[in-house]
């Protein structure tokens, strides 16, 4: 009769312990997306489909404007290919989904009923932390803060605030709506609480998360733009030509673009500014050494696709 005492109170206990963690767990159901540009109309977007109440917010109705409309064109699309046989139920998904989300010119306003805020603002450290200060005064006390910066260190910018235990990053890919990985980034001040809640919100948007601590690039860019710019190296050096270096990547080794032309797809002013942000951390790096002809491309405005011109010329 001991025997069966003690396993269940070891077995009322662990459930308890677990009951207990999960309910540390914050359930993220109103979000705010600021910036409403095409990560943050994205990242928008997935979290009114999937039923979170979304408000988002930039500095103009007429930005916010273009904004929705591009969601609903998204919206529109994703629905003709997934209620193919049924329109109607097509017309009631984008119906509910714009049914959750609202848009605002002043985030302060907004917060203070928020479980999440996600940043998407323009890559800018100052601006980054003067937003997230601003914001730290008029946000719940449970509200979680998140960047979805690709090149910056949370760490910096998570300072600005008051809230380093509930700030991470959530790092998004582009097109959101498609791309199903999102790199979650846990500085060494984030609590294992707001990490796990935002995983499992990532989870509920049906997207993939993975973990990453708060080095340079993370993951994915932190194995990317060196390959980028050793393919920009090995063109230099006169190795091969671009066009061999793209084909031989595409052939070889499977992938849909090769080096080139996926940095005249990026910008090649995107590039350099990662390069550079990572190079001015870390100077004696040799993978975040600058690149001679990609800065002469930048600095004659040959940015890539966007401009008509980078490593290749586009009608």
């Amino acid at each position: 009769m001991a025997f069966v005492t003690r396993q269940f109170v070891r077995s009322m206990s662990s459930s308890s312990s677990s009951a207990s963690a999960a309910a540390k767990k914050i359930l993220i159901k109103h979000v705010t997306v600021i910036g409403g540009g095409l990560m943050g109309a994205g990242i928008a977007q997935v979290a009114a489909a999937t039923g979170h109440t979304v408000v988002l917010v930039d500095q103009t109705e007429d930005i916010l404007a273009k904004s929705k409309k591009g969601i609903e064109d998204s919206l529109r699309r994703m629905a003709k290919k997934k209620f193919t046989e049924n329109p109607k139920a097509g017309d009631e998904f984008v119906a509910k989904t714009l049914s959750c989300l609202s848009t605002s010119t002043d985030a302060a306003s907004v917060v203070h009923s928020t479980d999440l805020v996600v940043e998407a603002i323009v890559e800018n450290l100052k601006l980054k932390n003067e937003l997230f200060q601003r914001l730290d005064k008029f946000a719940a006390e449970h509200t979680i803060f998140a960047s979805n910066t690709s090149s910056l260190q949370i760490t910096s910018i998570a300072n600005a605030t008051t809230r380093q235990d509930r700030f991470a990053g959530l790092h998004f890919f582009n097109p959101v709506p498609m791309m199903k990985l999102v790199e979650v980034i846990k500085t060494p001040m984030t609590s294992q609480k707001t990490f796990e809640s935002l995983v499992d919100f990532c989870k509920t948007l049906g997207k993939h998360p993975v973990s990453c601590k708060d080095t340079p690039g993370f993951i994915v860019n932190r194995l990317l733009v060196p390959y980028l710019i050793e393919a920009i190296r090995l063109h230099e050096r006169g190795d091969a030509s671009k066009e061999d270096i793209d084909t031989a990547m595409k052939l070889g080794a499977g992938y849909p673009m090769g080096p080139f032309e996926l940095l005249d797809y990026v910008g090649l002013d995107t590039t350099k500014f990662i390069l550079d942000g990572w190079h001015e951390m870390d100077p004696a790096n040799p993978l975040f050494q600058p690149s001679p002809s990609m800065n002469n491309l930048v600095a004659q405005k040959k940015l890539g696709k966007k401009t008509g011109e980078g490593f290749y010329k586009y009608k």
